[in-house]
């Protein structure tokens, strides 16, 4: 029964998102989505943005040993609505929700799509939700924006017969958006720094009374308006304030993005971990679905 609710609320994702296909917009520009909606532009009002963005980490190797390891393997689907309000593309106003799905003990990568809960090799559930809001904080520059989330945890313990599922903890995080269109509109700069302040009962979570700073740079070209090639670097270090744990990793790597439609568009990432601290030395690979309509 557990299983079917879990296919039920992912079917409903789904769905959710698809409603772009049928949604395209009869003012639609010269400029694709992909080109003029990056994470720094907000929508207009009565518009939405649905994104469905999925990621696949695994690993066998990190720095707490030399070699090889069991390979784990953590999947994170995330789905984020918004929707526009006011008159002067400001403020939009959505929440964020997400579902995870973890095995260990070297089962393979894919076992993650499961779902079978295995005693001391798997886990998967919703773990958290957060109401968030998108803002442009000066008027005349349109390029720059804040995300605004706060992260409800849906967990009751964070691992369990030795399996991690997510964080059980609260999380403010804040996310700093920048981008910038070179002459020609064939290369553009996407800068992001994103803070997560975590809090609550440091006994309850690794990552409680901390501070992640995660930095990124993103270069894209686009050798036509519906298609694009990026390439994107990654520093990610958390900060002790209380809770006796730092963590520090780079990430490098690349994908595309591709408009389907008017209103929708899909992209692919791959990243590396290249280098750490009390973290492990995986990969991800990344798949999403954007709306805007």
């Amino acid at each position: 029964m557990k299983k079917k609710r879990i296919y039920l609320l992912f079917g409903g994702m789904i769905m959710s998102v698809f409603l772009g296909f049928s949604q395209n917009d009869p003012n639609a520009q010269s400029q694709s989505n992909i080109q003029q909606y990056t994470p720094s532009k907000l929508i207009g009002k009565g518009q939405w943005d649905l994104k469905w963005f999925n990621n696949l980490y695994t690993q066998t190797e990190s720095t707490f040993s030399d070699g090889t390891e069991p390979r784990q393997t953590f999947f994170t689907s995330t789905l984020e609505a918004y929707t526009g309000v006011g008159e002067n593309k400001r403020w939009n106003v959505g929440a964020i929700f997400e579902f995870r799905s973890n095995v260990v003990a070297d089962r393979g990568a894919l076992q993650v799509f499961q779902f079978d809960g295995e005693t001391g090799t798997a886990r998967s559930g919703f773990t958290s939700f957060a109401p968030s809001v998108k803002f442009v904080p000066i008027a005349s520059v349109s390029n720059f924006s804040i995300q605004s989330s706060f992260f409800i945890p849906l967990v009751d313990n964070e691992t369990e017969e030795g399996v991690f599922l997510d964080q059980n903890g609260y999380i403010w995080q804040n996310r700093f958006f920048y981008d910038h269109t070179f002459p020609g509109g064939k290369w553009q700069l996407f800068t992001e720094l994103n803070s997560e302040l975590s809090f609550g009962d440091k006994d309850k979570s690794f990552a409680n009374n901390s501070l992640n700073l995660t930095p990124g740079v993103f270069l894209s070209y686009f050798p036509s308006s519906k298609f694009t090639v990026l390439a994107l670097a990654q520093h990610s270090q958390r900060l002790d304030l209380g809770n006796d744990f730092t963590q520090n990793f780079t990430a490098l790597g690349g994908g595309l993005k591709y408009q389907l439609t008017n209103a929708l568009n899909v992209e692919a990432l791959y990243t590396n971990f290249v280098r750490g601290e009390n973290t492990g030395l995986g990969e991800t690979f990344n798949i999403g679905l954007r709306a805007i309509f």
